[in-house]
């Protein structure tokens, strides 16, 4: 009668914990496919000072979960994931004007699932690597969400500008630079590179931000597995994801603030500032921390090699409806049809995904 109780009991907590994992990765895929919705309309100029916006607004969701939390350990290990994050992150605007966003963001989301999924799966960097009940299922899995990502290159848009969305205002300028001499230009060192060389390098970052992006989590997980030894530094540390988010979050903000600084200076301390994008970044990134907060819960509840072809997959769809339903970018029978194939490979994926953990 124990034993059966006992059994019974595992089978429950065992179901809730899968509840939790995958309502938690709904919800990041959600939230990551819709975190630049409020910025759609805004102008963001170089990217610079908007990433330092949204990074701002990370830290601040950060230090809320943290007094949530009640101020668990803090593990400087920790902040460097989120340094790697934002080293990756502040590729995004070359990459665009060398080889555009379609192609950009199919190279870096595929190296991104890639690296996160395998360095989980075989345990690259130091980490344990993490078992599943059916790894065939997983294998399948990952490469559903990879053809995913890559049937999304295939999807036209057709993007409505006008004159009052793409105006701008920078904050710090000097009535001094306002003559033909000195007036802001959207000009940089890409534009001066050939088309093979553009190529050549907006490739070479793609794949450098997808790598990094998929190894942000890689110290946390380190910390975790060597938090379950004897005799290591860590030994001792929290097995709940969630405790380390201040401290990655704080990587992300550290860093971005000290790419900024590096921007100003290189900039003569006149960096390209834009008021309209204040607020609209700063929802950017509350939305993008929620998303991440519960992708860290989804990799307690699943453990990373499931949550990673879920949560990096999904996005791509969801960006893509906001596009249909909501802007009206995509239209047309054909492209219908693709994101109706690509629902149907994420949502096999996905699926392939979860049972290989049950």
């Amino acid at each position: 009668m124990n034993s059966w109780t006992a059994n019974n009991s595992s089978v429950n907590s065992n179901g809730t914990d899968l509840t939790i994992g995958f309502t938690s990765s709904a919800i990041a895929v959600f939230l990551f496919g819709t975190n630049f919705v409020p910025v759609k309309k805004f102008d963001t100029g170089d990217g610079m000072f908007f990433q330092w916006i949204l990074c701002a607004a990370i830290w601040i969701v950060s230090l809320v979960v943290n007094l949530i939390q009640k101020s668990p350990r803090f593990w400087p290990l920790a902040m460097v994931g989120g340094s790697v994050w934002a080293t990756g992150n502040i590729t995004v605007v070359p990459i665009v004007k060398t080889i555009g966003l379609g192609l950009g963001l199919l190279i870096w989301a595929s190296f991104n699932l890639l690296t996160g999924w395998a360095s989980s799966r075989f345990g690259w960097f130091g980490i344990d690597p993490e078992e599943v009940s059916k790894p065939i299922l997983n294998y399948i899995g990952a490469g559903l969400s990879v053809l995913s990502t890559i049937i999304f290159l295939f999807v036209k848009s057709e993007v409505q500008s006008s004159s009052a969305s793409l105006e701008v205002t920078p904050l710090l300028r000097e009535r001094s630079v306002n003559n033909s001499e000195n007036t802001y230009s959207d000009a940089s060192w890409v534009d001066s590179l050939s088309p093979v060389r553009k190529r050549v390098i907006g490739c070479t970052l793609a794949v450098v931000a997808g790598i990094f992006y998929g190894s942000s989590f890689v110290p946390v997980l380190y910390i975790k597995d060597h938090g379950r030894r004897n005799g290591t530094v860590y030994t001792g540390a929290s097995q709940f994801d969630l405790d380390y988010v201040f401290a990655h979050f704080s990587g992300i903000f550290l860093t971005s603030t000290i790419y900024f600084l590096i921007y100003c200076a290189v900039m003569k301390n006149k960096p390209k500032v834009y008021p309209e994008a204040i607020i609209p970044g700063f929802v950017a990134g509350v939305l993008w921390a929620i998303a991440n907060c519960c992708w860290f819960i989804a990799n307690h509840y699943l453990s990373a090699v499931v949550s990673f072809p879920i949560i990096t997959a999904g996005p791509g769809f969801v960006a893509a409806m906001w596009g249909v339903l909501v802007f009206k970018e995509i239209k047309g029978l054909k492209n219908y049809l693709l994101l109706a194939v690509a629902f149907c490979v994420i949502l096999a994926g996905s699926l392939s995904t979860a049972f290989s953990k049950i």
